[in-house]
């Protein structure tokens, strides 16, 4: 069945979606399976003794083979090294999302339609053409790149979100992004106003404060069972106080557990303690997207919501503080570790048959005198959108719907030809 493809390559995680078409409409973005019946695989590559490149994380501790974060570095000057080998960071995030569209090929028996890739919204034009080269060499030439942000508030509109502006609110795995979005005639988003954002701040953090406080907890214990037995019992911690996060979502208390050469332990965590813990580093994203309101001459009650996307969004804490600085609707998803890949796809079906234009609403008045209208970043006064401009696709539209990208998998072209990567998830492990 054609299909068209979304994905979202986060800092800590990797996730995507599909659309189906059936006949004129499309059904609704259904999270593809990645690995073992995971909808999400660590946005994670490592490079094999024999020079291949393996998605996810290492079975054991092979030092300089693996890569973190490289989405994030796209434009760094600097490469990584693994095992000696210069990387460029576009090379590592066009090799992950190849990897990606193998993967759901190979499921779907058939080429996606269209394919839409996620990227940070503080990217500019160079970051976009140095990923869009990347993909070239794998033979993803058309792939469409749109701000993450952008495909938050599409994956909102289609649940029902009314409104013609938002912030969106974006916490991923290490990092945090807030900007403002608002419909354009065709019924799509942009982004407009300066996005901003936290490189070193989000959920991972928030598994961290719990462990900390486990370890405080458990000093004793763990001075008493020597630095050897002690690093050894806290390799599985920061997975313990993941999954504990992940039960304070709905539950007010659970517990850690370890097992220690005593025996097991169990450190009991309320959600009250834990937020207790997080409640600095919240505070730090939700001052952070005031401030992003404010840099583009608005106010929040201007707004007419705020759009959630990541994991960590499901902590009540999150929408508690964000309502109180926000007067506005706050929405987030059952699922929002998957909202930026749904929305790709979204976006997705709109590169196959765009919509067509639509009257946008006009933003929600605060109390009292009317704020001058927004600029768009980097352009003074927004503009009348020309006749045929998408700038949420990042170009001119045709007066025909664009062409349905080719998607072709190619070898990995490393600077050296001795490597290729592995597209199957299965070889990874006999790496």
């Amino acid at each position: 069945m054609p299909y068209v493809l979304g994905i979202d390559i986060g800092s800590t995680t990797t996730v995507a979606s599909v659309a189906r078409r059936r006949g004129e409409t499309w059904s609704r973005p259904e999270a593809v399976t990645l690995d073992d019946g995971s909808v999400t695989v660590p946005s994670v590559l490592r490079l094999s003794a024999d020079g291949m490149f393996l998605v996810g994380e290492p079975t054991d501790a092979e030092p300089g083979r693996t890569a973190r974060g490289f989405v994030r570095r796209v434009g760094d000057d600097v490469p990584l090294l693994l095992a000696g080998e210069p990387c460029s960071p576009q090379t590592l995030t066009a090799a992950l999302a190849t990897w990606v569209v193998q993967r759901v090929h190979d499921q779907e028996g058939e080429p996606a339609e269209a394919v839409v890739l996620s990227h940070p919204a503080g990217w500019g034009g160079h970051r976009r053409d140095l990923l869009r080269a990347a993909l070239r060499e794998f033979g993803l030439a058309g792939v469409t790149l749109l701000p993450r942000t952008v495909t938050v508030a599409e994956s909102h509109a289609a649940r029902g979100f009314p409104g013609g502006s938002a912030a969106v609110y974006a916490l991923g795995g290490t990092t945090f992004e807030a900007a403002l979005v608002r419909r354009t005639p065709r019924g799509t988003y942009q982004t407009f106003g300066l996005p901003q954002g936290l490189d070193r701040l989000g959920g991972a953090d928030f598994d961290e404060a719990l462990a900390d406080h486990v370890r405080a907890v458990l000093a004793r214990e763990l001075g008493a069972a020597g630095r050897r037995t002690a690093d050894a019992v806290l390799r599985g911690l920061l997975p313990q106080c993941e999954r504990a996060k992940r039960e304070l979502t709905v539950d007010a208390e659970t517990d850690v557990l370890l097992t220690l050469p005593t025996g097991p332990a169990r450190v009991p965590v309320s959600r009250t303690g834990f937020e207790e813990l997080i409640r600095p580093a919240v505070q730090a994203t939700v001052d952070l997207l005031v401030r992003t309101v404010h840099s583009a001459g608005l106010r929040p009650a201007q707004l007419d919501g705020v759009l959630l996307a990541g994991g960590s969004t499901r902590i009540p804490l999150v929408a508690e503080l964000l309502a109180a600085a926000f007067p506005v609707p706050v929405e987030v998803e059952p699922h929002p570790q998957l909202t930026a890949a749904t929305g790709a796809a979204l976006a997705a079906c709109q590169v196959v048959a765009p919509r067509p234009p639509r009257r946008v609403p006009e933003p929600r008045p605060a109390a009292g005198p009317r704020r001058a209208e927004a600029p768009v970043s980097g352009a003074g006064r927004e503009a009348p959108l020309p006749a045929r401009r998408r700038p949420d696709l990042d170009g001119p539209v045709p007066d025909q719907p664009p062409p349905r990208p080719p998607v072709r998998i190619t070898p990995l072209e490393l600077p050296r030809a001795s490597r290729r990567l592995a597209l199957a998830r299965g070889r990874g492990r006999e790496g």
